[in-house]
């Protein structure tokens, strides 16, 4: 027992051996877990019929025997986010166990902390602990790690782990998310400083004790508003995800009947509620009905799968029976949730003014959902980046070992039936911040809607 003791005290402390990841999953077990993942994407991820089948059918086949072979529960955990990864899906993901995630790290190196970012297509340091903020400049790049030049050691050890339906999504995480492993992992890291010089440090997973960053967090209430020039009022809804939020911006509402101008930020806004969104959209629009996302799920009659096999497409004209057999076999019939448009019931003033509605990669899901209520409104201009590119209603259930997975069983579109899940929400007017702006502390989104809004 003292034996134990000393070396998980070394652990801690050094951070010089890897965490002891549990081993409690049989092989029988992982087997089970990998087929139960495998059985309900087959029937309810609702984007099957984009995959490779007979791709995702030979890495089932491959992983029965690998899965087996792990050596602890961590990388059979591993094996399964590759394999849900390769779904390309951001609202399917398999989850660590807790007793596995409170020993994954990410930004910590005992005497250092490293955040992120990508920009420009580089891996850039954007914050750092504060003792380090001379050592390791912010903008600094990460040039490469372990020996391997940067981008090709994300694509081989960081980008197929990550679930996603946007490349540029996949991107970002695979940037915010480079160093994320066991404690006592370690890395030899190259850094190219600001100024060109390069620096070599080997850093190694383990618990940073100073909590201060440079540069702070930005403390992001439910709600921000203030007041620019020219009369604009900023409105920044961070989430949708607490109903708070609604009552937040109706006491708000005396201020913004004085505004000649509007911004409201969704950069920042991870999804939540579509219902709590639109009722702080009801004041932003003059119509009486609204249009939200058309949604369908996929349709499962075994009868008909069955049938299928022996239907042509030819057999489907003018052939309602036919053409739901050919669609089912491959696993491409659909149920189209029947949707009236959405009343305003709203009877307080409007706020019909210019209005510029700033959005980003971490705009996502019921945030998404906003921006396509609003599709289309005159005084409206949406300026940044495309949106997260990801909505829908997971499925969720339990894995072997105390982790989880969840699987996507909605499809969400315009109401049109145009797609925004793997493309995002595209903006009117593109800006994006670039590694000038981020060591300068500027913000080249709001600055263009400001300007953009001037002359409205």
């Amino acid at each position: 027992m003292m034996k134990k003791n000393i070396i998980l005290l070394l652990l801690i402390v050094t951070g010089s051996l890897f965490a002891q990841m549990p081993n409690t999953i049989s092989k029988a077990d992982k087997v089970f877990g990998l087929s139960k993942f495998w059985q309900e994407v087959n029937y309810n991820f609702v984007y099957l019929n984009k995959i490779d089948k007979e791709k995702w059918e030979n890495d089932y086949k491959k992983l029965i025997v690998e899965v087996q072979e792990t050596k602890d529960d961590y990388e059979y955990y591993l094996l399964l986010q590759k394999f849900c990864a390769s779904l390309k899906d951001g609202h399917t993901n398999v989850y660590f166990p807790n007793n596995i995630e409170k020993d994954i790290f990410n930004s910590y190196f005992g005497k250092y902390r490293l955040f992120l970012t990508n920009i420009e297509g580089k891996v850039i340091v954007t914050r750092v602990n504060l003792s380090k903020k001379k050592e390791i400049p912010i903008g600094t790049e990460i040039v490469k790690i372990n020996g391997m030049k940067t981008t090709n050691y994300i694509n081989q050890y960081v980008k197929p782990f990550i679930s996603s339906s946007t490349d540029y999504i996949r991107d970002d995480w695979s940037v915010s998310n480079l160093f994320r492993g066991p404690v006592g992992k370690s890395f030899e890291i190259e850094f190219k400083l600001p100024k060109g010089k390069i620096k070599k440090l080997k850093l190694t997973h383990s618990k940073t004790l100073e909590k201060e960053v440079y540069p702070k967090f930005e403390d992001r209430a439910l709600l921000d508003f203030k007041w620019l020039k020219h009369k604009t009022a900023y409105v920044s809804l961070n989430s949708f995800g607490n109903p708070k939020i609604d009552s937040l911006f109706t006491d708000i509402l005396p201020e913004l009947y004085k505004a000649e101008k509007l911004i409201i930020d969704l950069r920042y806004n991870g999804g939540g509620s579509t219902s709590i969104g639109f009722e702080i959209l009801q004041y932003l629009v003059k119509d009486s009905i609204l249009y939200g996302s058309k949604n369908s799920s996929r349709l499962h009659i075994p009868a008909y799968k069955a049938w299928g096999k022996w239907v042509k497409e030819k057999d489907t004209i003018n052939n309602e029976w036919a053409k739901k057999a050919f669609l089912s076999f491959r696993d491409n019939y659909f149920y189209n949730f029947q949707k009236e448009p959405d009343s305003i019931k709203v009877k307080g003033k409007r706020i019909i003014i210019p209005t510029a509605i700033l959005i980003g990669h971490q705009t996502a899901s019921a945030a998404e959902d906003f921006l396509i209520y609003v599709d289309n409104q005159k005084h409206m201009v949406k300026i940044g980046e495309p949106t997260f590119g990801s909505t829908g209603q997971p499925m969720s259930f339990e894995l072997p070992g105390g982790g989880r997975a969840r699987i996507c069983t909605k499809k969400d579109t315009y109401p049109n039936g145009k797609e925004f899940v793997g493309y995002g929400v595209q903006p009117d007017i593109m800006v994006k911040k670039t590694l000038k702006d981020y060591i300068e502390n500027k913000d080249p989104v709001l600055e263009r809607a400001i300007h953009e809004l001037k002359d409205r």
